[in-house]
């Protein structure tokens, strides 16, 4: 069994242990985003999909599907790009910080990390010193890789 169908078993455990069902469609879409290195919006996976699996999935499904899986906490929307990743969680059992994500200028792979809740608490802190009000603590943070860099030196 290779990773993919390893993250599947454990996406479909999480669903229905939460009383939902990871479809053949929603797999179909998560494994797409599994299998890629960098985020993609919903008309990307459709073309990833027809060129992997030669299905066709209407645009309005792949939101929903989008939408069923991010309320699942398998997927990550990337509020900038528009684009979506797969959670680098979903076979993990222990709990994680909160997740932030680097994002390649050059080449747009997408490298989720987490942060320790204490530096969270430091910057909600900080943030309502200011007089604001957090409303998502996830960060989208530009920056390069490394492969993108070797090719620069």
């Amino acid at each position: 069994m290779d990773n993919t169908d390893s993250i599947l078993q454990s996406a479909e455990r999480h669903c229905k242990d939460h009383g939902t069902r990871l479809t053949e469609k929603r797999k179909l879409v998560l494994t797409g985003l599994i299998q890629s290195e960098m985020a993609l919006s919903a008309y990307e996976l459709i073309a990833e999909v027809k060129k992997q699996y030669n299905q066709d999935l209407a645009a309005m499904s792949v939101y929903r599907i989008l939408d069923f899986l991010e309320s699942e906490k398998l997927v990550h929307k990337l509020k900038l790009a528009n684009k979506y990743i797969a959670c680098e969680h979903i076979s993990c059992d222990h709990a994680h910080g909160v997740s932030q994500f680097l994002i390649c200028g050059q080449c747009n792979k997408v490298k989720e990390i987490n942060i320790k809740p204490a530096t969270m608490a430091e910057l909600q802190t900080t943030v309502d010193k200011a007089g604001f009000k957090l409303i998502s603590p996830q960060f989208e943070m530009n920056c390069i890789c490394a492969d993108c860099l070797a090719h620069t030196a």
